[in-house]
C-alpha cells in the first residue's frame, strides 16, 4: 500500500508520518506540503504514485483539491486533524499520528 502523508510545508508532520509508518509492514510512504515553500512541494506524480493520501488538516485536503481537483477524483483521501504544533519526530506527534493513523487500514496494524 502507497501513502502519501500531506502537510503545509512537509517539514514536521509529513515527514515524521512518512518515517513512521515506512516502518510498518506492507506499506510505502511519502511526504508533500501543500505550501509554496515547503520543502517538498506535492506534485502529480505523488497522486498518482498514492494509493491513499493522508492530510493533516482538513486546508490541506481544500488546497489539494483547488490545485489537482481532476486528479484526485478517485482518490482516497484521509484527514487526521494533526494541528502544525510539533517539531519532527516529538514524540507527542508519533504518539498523536500513531493513534489517529491507526483508526483506518492499512495503518490499523503495527509491526511485530
Amino acid at each position: 500500500m502507497r501513502i502519501l502523508f500531506v502537510c503545509g510545508r512537509a517539514r514536521a508532520r509529513s515527514p515524521t508520518a512518512e518515517l513512521l509508518f515506512s516502518r510498518w509492514p506492507g506499506l510505502e510512504t511519502a511526504s508533500a506540503g501543500v505550501s509554496d515553500d515547503a520543502d517538498e512541494p506535492v506534485e502529480a506524480d505523488h497522486l498518482a504514485w498514492a494509493e491513499i493520501i493522508v492530510v493533516m488538516e482538513r486546508a490541506h485536503r481544500l488546497k489539494l483539491m483547488r490545485r489537482f481537483g481532476p486528479a484526485l477524483r478517485h482518490a482516497r483521501i484521509v484527514c487526521l486533524d494533526v494541528r502544525d504544533d510539533y517539531a519532527f519526530m516529538e514524540p507527542a506527534l508519533v504518539r498523536l499520528l500513531e493513534a489517529r493513523a491507526g483508526r483506518f487500514p492499512p495503518c490499523g496494524k503495527k509491526a511485530g
